[in-house]
C-alpha cells in the first residue's frame, strides 16, 4: 500500500503510484484507453506545446491578477523543465481516447500540479495548495487548451519535417549533376519515348519534392491561429475579460511562433480546418515520394532481365530460396510509409468531418494520425537519403545502348519527313529489326550528314529550330 497514493474525483478514489506526478485522471485515461499503444510520451513536441500553452495560461493569470506571483513562477519554472525535456516518461497515457482530449489536459494538469507542489515542499496529491482544475486549468478549458497544444506541437515538428525535406531534395539534386552527361531513353507509358539524361531525371526527383517544402510551411502557418480563451464553446466563459487576446500574445512569446487569436472563437473552438489541409499537404508528398520509389525500383531492375540503368545500394539478402538476389527493400519500405500516410490522410478528413455543434471530440485520432505521418514520414526521408539515394551509382553503357537501339528515336524525325513517314519507318524497324537510321539512308530520306546531325542524342535534350 506504501507504493500508492489514493486521490478523488467525479467517480470516487483511485489509487495512483506513489512516485507518479500524473494524478486520478490520468490514471482512469492509463486503465480505458489501451488502444494504439503509442503514448502521449511517445511525441515529445506534443509535450512541449502543452507545457508552452500552460506557461502562457499562468503567465496571462498572473498579468490579469488572477494568479500570485509565487504561484506563477514556480508554474513557469516547471513548464520551462518539461519543455527542456524533463517528465516526459509521466506522460502515459494513450493518443487515441474518448474525451475530446480531456485526459491528455488533466495528464498535464496533473503533472505540473505535483511537480509545484513537490518545489512547495508538498506531498503529491495536496492539491489545496496547487491543484490541477484551480490553478493549472484556470481560464482554460480542454477545448481551448487541447487543441492550442496540437498546433504548437504541429508547428515544431512541421519544422523538423521540411529540414528532413531539403535535405532529400539536395541529395537527388547531387545526383542529377553526377548524372548529367549520362544518356538514357526517356519513357511513357513503360515505352520507349525521347531522349533525355539520368540526369534530368534525378534533377525531377529534386524538382518535385522541393515544390513541397513551401506547401508544407504554407499549411502549417495556419496553426498560429488559436483558440485560447475560448473556453468550452467560445464564449470565454469562467475567463476574463481580454485574456484570450493577452494569452495569445504571451504565447507568440514563449514559443517565438507569430500567434494570433481566432477572430471568432465560437467558430474557432470546432473548427479543424487547419488539420485537413496540412494533412493534404502531407499526402501530396506521399504520393510524390512513393512515385519516385516506384521509379527508383523499375530503373534498377534487373540485373539481366530488367533495366538496370541505375544500382542501389545492397542492403540485404533478398531471398530465402534465390542466391545472389537482392532487393530494392529502402524504396519498398518508404513506399509502405506513403500508403500509412495516405490512409491516415482519409482518417483526418472523417474525424474533421465528424464535428457537431460546438465541438469536435475526433481530435485525440485526428491528431495521432497527423502526428504519427510526420513522424513516418521523417523516418523514411532520412533512410531513404542515408540508405539508398546517396549510393546510386549509374549503369552508364546500358542506358546509351538502350538509346542507340530504341525505335523512340524516330520521334525527332517528325519535323523532318512527316508523322506519317516516321510511323512507317518505325513499324518496319520494329518488323525486320533494322535501325531507324538504316532505314532513313536506305530510302534516302536524307543526307548522312542531315541525319546524324538530327539523331545525335545530345540534340534531342532540348528545344531547338530546324
Amino acid at each position: 500500500m506504501g507504493d500508492f497514493r489514493k486521490e478523488s474525483d467525479l467517480l470516487g478514489v483511485l489509487e495512483v503510484p506513489a512516485d507518479a506526478y500524473y494524478g486520478v485522471q490520468t490514471q482512469r485515461a492509463i486503465d480505458n484507453f489501451k488502444i494504439s499503444g503509442q503514448l502521449l510520451s511517445s511525441y515529445p513536441e506534443f509535450i512541449r506545446g502543452l507545457a508552452f500553452v500552460k506557461m502562457a495560461a499562468a503567465k496571462t493569470n498572473y498579468e490579469l491578477g488572477l494568479l500570485d506571483e509565487s504561484l506563477y513562477f514556480k508554474i513557469a519554472e516547471t513548464c520551462h523543465e518539461i519543455i527542456a525535456g524533463r517528465f516526459h516518461e509521466q506522460f502515459p497515457v494513450d493518443m487515441i481516447q474518448g474525451g475530446a482530449g480531456t485526459s491528455i489536459n488533466m495528464n498535464a494538469n496533473e503533472v505540473i500540479a505535483n511537480r509545484v507542489l513537490e518545489k512547495m515542499g508538498k506531498d503529491k496529491g495536496q492539491y489545496e495548495f496547487c491543484s490541477p482544475n484551480d490553478h493549472i486549468n484556470l481560464s482554460q478549458s480542454t477545448n481551448d487548451a487541447y487543441p492550442t497544444a496540437i498546433k504548437m506541437g504541429l508547428l515544431q515538428m512541421n519544422a523538423v519535417l521540411v529540414e528532413k525535406l531539403q535535405k532529400i531534395v539536395e541529395a537527388f539534386r547531387e545526383k542529377g549533376n553526377e548524372f548529367r552527361g549520362i544518356i538514357k531513353m526517356g519513357r511513357t507509358q513503360l515505352q520507349d519515348a525521347v531522349p533525355m539524361t539520368l540526369g534530368q531525371e534525378f534533377e525531377a526527383f529534386a524538382a518535385t519534392l522541393e515544390e513541397d517544402i513551401s506547401k508544407l510551411d504554407s499549411n502549417a502557418g495556419l496553426f498560429v491561429e488559436v483558440n485560447m480563451g475560448a473556453t468550452a464553446i467560445g464564449t470565454g466563459i469562467n475567463a476574463p475579460v481580454g485574456y484570450a487576446a493577452l494569452c495569445a500574445k504571451n504565447l507568440a512569446e514563449i514559443t517565438g511562433y507569430p500567434i494570433v487569436s481566432a477572430p471568432d472563437l465560437v467558430e474557432a473552438t470546432p473548427d479543424t480546418g487547419s488539420y485537413v489541409i496540412y494533412s493534404s499537404a502531407m499526402k501530396r508528398l506521399a504520393v510524390k515520394l512513393s512515385k519516385i520509389c516506384n521509379d527508383l525500383r523499375l530503373l534498377s531492375s534487373g540485373p539481366r532481365a530488367g533495366l538496370f540503368e541505375i544500382n542501389l545500394p545492397p542492403m540485404q539478402p533478398g531471398s530465402s530460396i534465390m542466391p545472389g538476389k537482392v532487393n530494392p527493400v529502402i524504396p519498398e519500405v518508404v513506399n509502405q510509409v506513403c500508403f500509412k500516410v495516405i490512409g491516415n490522410d482519409l482518417t483526418v478528413t472523417f474525424a474533421a468531418e465528424a464535428g457537431q455543434l460546438q465541438l469536435n471530440v475526433m481530435e485525440p485520432v485526428l491528431c495521432h494520425a497527423i502526428m504519427e505521418n510526420i513522424h513516418f514520414l521523417c523516418n523514411a526521408l532520412d533512410t531513404l537519403r542515408e540508405k539508398c539515394v546517396v549510393g546510386i551509382t549509374a549503369n552508364k553503357d546500358v542506358c546509351l545502348n538502350m538509346v542507340k537501339h530504341s525505335i523512340g528515336i524516330v520521334t525527332a524525325l517528325n519535323p523532318y519527313i512527316g508523322y506519317k513517314q516516321s510511323t512507317a519507318i518505325a513499324k518496319e524497324s520494329l518488323e525486320t529489326g533494322k535501325s531507324v537510321y538504316d532505314l532513313v539512308l536506305e530510302k534516302g530520306m536524307l543526307s548522312q550528314e542531315k541525319l546524324d546531325e538530327i539523331l545525335d542524342p545530345a540534340h534531342m535534350l532540348k528545344p531547338h529550330n530546324k
